[in-house]
């Protein structure tokens, strides 16, 4: 099957793989609360949480407006951008990831915030409940539209 990706989602793949090779694991567009979406949120060997947002083009990063409401969810905040990115517009204390649809590399690693403990196994539970909930969508294609996020499903 091949699949027709955006150049955000292109990004997204590549960050997931590199995670992936430092035993994180990831979920592509997760919601961790009411209006927000992060475009890859990994969940690393020892429970930690990082949020990393694939920005394509400057006109990306520009538009995006939200990105430090999802400091909170995280314990550490990258970008993701490929190697014709102007890094200078993104902001210090943050990490930077470069990466392609193949693989990426942490050039800048982000500065640890711990979550809350709570709020962390809120968290994790919604992400593992997300990463179900897809696969089996993904099994049983048949019941995907009873498997939609709940408001019940979403940490507080």
């Amino acid at each position: 099957m091949m699949l027709n990706l955006q150049p955000g989602q292109k990004l997204a793949r590549g960050v997931a793989r590199h995670l992936r090779s430092h035993s994180f694991v990831s979920v592509e567009e997760f919601i961790p609360a009411r209006g927000l979406r992060v475009d890859v949120m990994a969940l690393g060997p020892k429970g930690e949480l990082w949020v990393v947002e694939c920005k394509s083009s400057r006109a990306d990063f520009q538009s995006d407006s939200k990105w430090e409401g999802y400091l909170e969810w995280c314990d550490r905040y990258f970008w993701a951008v490929d190697t014709e990115f102007p890094t200078d517009l993104l902001p210090d204390g943050t990490g930077l990831i470069v990466a392609d649809a193949y693989d990426a590399e942490i050039l800048r690693m982000a500065p640890e915030h711990k979550v809350a403990a709570a709020r962390r196994k809120v968290l994790i539970q919604k992400f593992a409940t997300q990463a179900a909930r897809r696969l089996q969508a993904y099994r049983d294609p048949g019941v995907a539209a009873l498997l939609s996020d709940s408001p019940a499903d979403e940490p507080s």
